[in-house]
């Protein structure tokens, strides 16, 4: 009996993401050398010119122009697979861009990264969003059980669930974690990430536990970029700036003052930390934790969210709704800096460069099925009430 003959391999899917250039979208492809490229993405249209769709961005991807109805009929795609990015689409706008794929047959696949916007101190934007998204969409994906089961809650429809892939370059993460030590120094360096101050950071009420931590053999480490310290955009970001001035003042935090980091600044910046503390009021997943554990940098996050689920390695007691400065238990704060400082004696947190390789394989693997079940479905699927040829 002659052999059977290998089977072909599966043509690649043409995927518009939203957006493509993100590191995590970015790493849900496999890396070149551990599988064939069963997905192909689009690079991300420049935003400065929506009316060309072949014109590539450079450096810029947001507002993203995929997301206009037009763009649908102007790009031959097999599905497209929304991650975040559409804060400026009204649910009316979003519908629309439904009717378009719909109307030609396109796939609709979201993953629901946020479930409370880490921009806006209003979650009604995004839950109005989210309703028309989300039993719209072909196929859905999210990186945790725990906000599976709140998607399941909301929309009757339960996630496929698929980790968040590494953040930080393999061959970066192997020279990192093989040159650090897992347990602490004698003065651990505890970091607190103001950045630009975005709506669900709060780092004043976090000020009273760094302080404490100082009083016991920590070195608490705030960092801020420079325009903020300088220049504060409101009041609120004007109270912090002084409490931290004042605290550095007094020598009880070390605040580093600095310009916008490209990756290799940051990723050495957070290398040479112990530990960091998310200061989230509220949200959801967080990229920052992946990356912290892909440097072996322990994550000390708040209770809310999703933060637990997805990996950190201690949590403290917060609440999501006190007003801007309040709503951490200083305690909590301080106990759980103390346990996951402790938990690096048996060895750094996160998965090592080849483990992160594997799991990236995986996920690869995850989103090609998730993909091709999407695109069976859409074209199953009749024609959505409403949709003409001008929408197509």
């Amino acid at each position: 009996m002659s052999p059977r003959p290998a089977a072909a391999p599966p043509v690649p899917l043409v995927v518009a993401s939203v957006p493509a250039d993100h590191p995590y979208v970015r790493h849900l492809s496999a890396p070149a050398d551990a599988l064939p490229g069963t997905v192909v993405r689009l690079p991300d249209p420049d935003p400065d010119h929506p009316g060309d769709p072949t014109r590539t961005a450079h450096g810029r991807w947001w507002p993203p122009a995929m997301l206009r109805p037009e763009w649908v009929p102007a790009r031959d795609v097999d599905l497209m697979h929304v991650h975040f990015g559409f804060d400026d689409r009204t649910p009316a706008q979003l519908d629309e861009l439904v009717t378009a794929l719909h109307a030609r047959g396109r796939a609709l696949v979201l993953t629901v990264h946020d479930l409370r916007n880490p921009h806006h101190t209003d979650p009604a934007l995004l839950r109005a969003q989210l309703d028309v998204l989300v039993p719209a969409a072909d196929a859905l994906l999210t990186l945790t059980d725990g906000a599976a089961d709140e998607v399941l809650a909301r929309w009757g429809r339960r996630p496929t669930v698929v980790p968040h892939p590494h953040v930080v370059d393999l061959d970066v993460m192997r020279r990192v974690r093989a040159s650090r030590s897992a347990a602490p120094t004698a003065d651990p360096r505890v970091g607190v990430a103001v950045k630009d101050l975005r709506a669900n950071t709060d780092v004043l009420r976090l000020l009273p536990a760094l302080e404490a931590l100082a009083g016991d053999g920590v070195r608490p480490v705030v960092s801020i970029h420079r325009a903020t310290h300088r220049h504060p955009r409101d009041d609120r970001a004007a109270r912090l700036v002084a409490a931290l001035d004042d605290a550095a003042a007094r020598g009880t935090i070390e605040l580093v003052v600095h310009e916008p980091l490209d990756d290799d600044d940051l990723w050495s910046a957070v290398a040479a930390l112990d530990a960091m503390v998310l200061p989230y009021r509220f949200g959801t997943h967080s990229g920052w934790l992946e990356m912290c554990h892909d440097l072996g940098t322990s994550v000390v996050a708040p209770g809310t969210g999703h933060y637990a689920t997805q990996g950190a390695d201690a949590t403290y007691a917060a609440d999501p709704d006190a007003p801007d400065g309040e709503g951490a238990d200083t305690a909590s704060v301080v106990a759980a800096v103390h346990h996951a400082l402790a938990a690096r004696a048996t060895g750094l947190p996160g998965l090592d460069a080849d483990a992160r390789h594997a799991q990236r394989v995986a996920v690869a693997r995850a989103h090609d099925a998730v993909y091709r079940d999407a695109v069976r479905t859409a074209a199953a699927r009749p024609a959505r009430a409403g949709a003409s040829e001008g929408a197509a």
